[in-house]
């Protein structure tokens, strides 16, 4: 089982799993290496940072900027990068931490 299969796992089980994610997509907000923490949640909103499935690849930590009742949600890094649009999201990132220090919580 690979980390993302674990952290699907995870949030489907228990509703809350971490996993470090690597990349300079998401910069500023999220470093690489930052350690986050996922929550399951009944409904995700424009801007949540979310761990998703696009086009049969899973998306450990990008953003939703669009939302449309046909297609899902459109899924981008912060550089505007997008991935493509889904309905599949497992869940959203609640807390990041870099270095023992908390750089990202959500709202």
């Amino acid at each position: 089982m690979n980390k993302f299969e674990r952290l699907k796992s995870d949030l489907e089980t228990l509703g809350t799993g971490r996993m470090k994610a690597f990349g300079s997509s998401m910069l500023p907000i999220l470093k690489s290496g930052t350690l986050l923490t996922f929550m399951k949640a009944e409904e995700y909103h424009i801007g949540d940072i979310v761990f998703c499935k696009v086009k049969g690849h899973y998306i450990d930590a990008h953003k939703i900027i669009k939302r449309d009742a046909g297609k899902g949600y459109l899924i981008a890094n912060n550089h505007g990068f997008e991935n493509g649009w889904t309905r599949t999201i497992y869940g959203k990132v609640i807390l990041g931490e870099y270095e023992k220090r908390i750089i990202y919580k959500s709202e």
